[in-house]
């Protein structure tokens, strides 16, 4: 049974920096990318960053020259680094993962933003 394990949430100041990881355990094969989302408060889930197998990377407009994706398909784990936070970063930060037969989410992890 494949489980995502995000750790690396918590509760920091404007202008500071979080960074979130995320392991994959279990059988899992043909990883096409692993990404980012966030959900906030009445607000629809997004992509935030994304890594493709192949190393490319895509963002989220708002979190560009911010956060940056790092991952290891071979581990099977995904890093979100976030910089220069602001209080409209604050969410609920979902990994996620596609293979080619599957898509498979984290539990969350709440990043929270004071100003």
């Amino acid at each position: 049974q494949v489980q995502l394990v995000e750790a690396g949430g918590g509760l920091v100041q404007a202008g500071g920096s979080l960074r979130l990881s995320c392991a994959a355990s279990g059988r899992m094969f043909n990883i096409n990318d692993m990404g980012w989302y966030r959900q906030a408060p009445g607000k629809q889930r997004e992509l935030v960053a994304v890594i493709s197998s192949g190393g490319i990377t895509r963002y989220v407009d708002s979190v560009k020259g911010r956060f940056t994706i790092s991952g290891d398909n071979a581990k099977k784990t995904v890093y979100l680094q976030m910089n220069s936070l602001k209080p409209e970063d604050t969410a609920v930060y979902y990994c996620n993962v596609k293979t080619g037969a599957r898509v498979y989410w984290g539990q969350g992890t709440q990043v929270t933003v004071s100003s």
